[in-house]
């Protein structure tokens, strides 16, 4: 393929190439080697562990055929892919931590192909995105149908969708990061969708501040329920260091169900619990020691004094969203700012009811098939409450912006230039000096300066008295000066 610097083109050829290439190398090439090199460092990364894990505590019948199968399982899990156990049913309470493992490579992965790729426009950055996502799908259907066995087999349908939906977002945003600084990114975005973004992204990062530090504080609060879960695993060394990454892979799904505590609706695990700030209801629970935070029997989930506390992080969420969403944008009508307000919590919202739907999912077909938050009511009530906040603050916001904007079009309006009857007054030239003691205000002839020297002066009126007609001059402007 010729480079973009070659001769004339041929005739009924288009002069602008919608999707450019690297040098001697096509763009859907370039992102098919990167697919494939970020798929296979991330399978690398897990069949090590799963073969450390393996060594550590080897299981009869499982050989190193398994530990290839085991380490594509959960490389489909990290991309959120659901998988079905005989006799058990469908898991779907899958760690959002291990999505950052493949995320992150992808998001190298996009820079790298636009770099690769030449692509220097933003606009050409969906190409590149397209072009890593579709043979990364792939590469994710052939993994779903070799690791599948009898022993667990994993969604085809989900492996297609959710990897390439990954690739998708996470190349795109390292692709386009490749071309241009954030600033410059951000810089291109319509003013009001930037002031949505940026009211909507602080929400976002209060809740998940509230929702990390309510997690953290009920997980100390139950720090020897904790200890001894752990210490009755009997996990050993190895076996605990594992134990421990699977823990933190699962922290980004506390953090989750912490912010749907604080929305009011709060969370299950299992058929007929809740665990919510007006109380819970639970029953017995896995072996796993991070779920030691979660309290236990049918009690109030908080101390009383707290729950208007934790009830109130949406709206102060809010306010916070809305603050920003005025500040970032232009001045807005007076009735229009409550809307872009309540815009800010509607997608605020229905991110946190994404969140909601994949931090949680079944652990099979009995009991535990009701597992987290419930998505339409997390994002329904995150709408409502979020854009109710920042619709308000919003309002109240924009117009403080009006009425200091009207203030100072009067103040300006004050020290105008004024031209009356021929005169024109000098505005202040320091705002400081004090006027003078006796008031008097000093106006210029604009017409002084003006006449010739030779004909500065006009012949009296004949029919003026003689003392008069000797001491009469006139100027050639409208009135003269004593």
């Amino acid at each position: 393929m010729p480079s973009s610097g070659a001769g004339p083109r041929p005739p009924g050829t288009s002069g602008a190439r919608p999707v450019p290439s690297g040098t001697g190398r096509p763009l859907a090439v370039t992102g098919a080697i990167a697919a494939c090199a970020a798929a296979g460092i991330g399978i690398t990364v897990l069949t090590l562990l799963v073969l450390v894990g393996w060594i550590a505590a080897p299981h009869a019948g499982l050989g190193l055929t398994g530990v290839l199968r085991t380490a594509a399982l959960l490389w489909l899990i990290g991309h959120h892919v659901g998988f079905t156990l005989p006799g058990v049913g469908r898991i779907g309470m899958l760690p959002l931590g291990l999505v950052l493992l493949p995320g992150g490579l992808l998001w190298r992965a996009g820079r790298w192909v636009v770099r690769a790729g030449g692509v220097r426009k933003l606009g050409h950055a969906g190409y590149a995105a397209l072009a890593l996502a579709v043979p990364y799908a792939m590469v994710a259907a052939a993994l779903a149908l070799a690791s599948s066995s009898a022993r667990a087999a994993p969604s085809l349908p989900e492996a297609v969708v959710c990897s390439f939906l990954l690739a998708l977002t996470a190349g795109g945003l390292g692709g386009a990061r490749g071309i241009a600084p954030w600033n410059e990114l951000t810089g291109l975005l319509p003013d009001r969708l930037r002031s949505l973004t940026v009211g909507t992204a602080a929400a976002l990062a209060l809740l998940t501040a509230a929702g990390s530090l309510l997690a953290a504080a009920s997980l100390a609060a139950h720090l020897g329920e904790f200890r001894n879960v752990n210490a009755s695993l009997g996990a050993g060394a190895v076996g605990a260091l594992l134990l421990l990454l699977a823990q933190l892979a699962y922290v980004p799904n506390a953090i989750t169900w912490a912010i749907s505590f604080t929305l009011g609706p709060g969370f299950a695990f299992g058929a007929g619990t809740v665990v919510a700030p007006t109380g819970s209801a639970l029953g017995q629970l896995p072996a796993f020691p991070l779920l030691a935070a979660l309290p236990q029997g049918v009690h109030s989930a908080v101390p009383p004094s707290l729950s208007v506390a934790v009830l109130a992080v949406p709206y102060v969420a809010g306010a916070f969203g809305g603050l920003l969403t005025v500040r970032a944008g232009p001045v807005l009508a007076l009735e229009a700012a409550p809307l872009w307000g309540f815009a800010c919590g509607a997608i605020t919202g229905c991110v946190l009811g994404v969140m909601a739907s994949f931090a949680g999912g079944p652990l099979g077909n009995g009991r535990l098939a009701a597992v987290g938050p419930s998505a339409w009511q997390v994002g329904l009530v995150a709408a409502l409450e979020v854009g109710v906040a920042a619709a308000v603050t919003a309002g109240v916001a924009n117009w403080l912006r009006l009425r200091a904007a009207a203030a100072a079009e009067r103040g300006a309006a004050g020290n105008e230039v004024v031209t009356a009857f021929g005169f024109t007054r000098l505005p202040d030239q320091d705002a400081d000096h004090e006027p003078d003691d006796d008031g008097h205000r000093i106006y210029l002839d604009p017409w002084a300066g003006t006449a010739d020297p030779d004909d500065s002066e006009v012949p009296p009126p004949t029919d003026l008295p003689g003392p008069l007609q000797s001491g009469f001059t006139a100027s050639r402007g409208p009135s003269s000066l004593p």
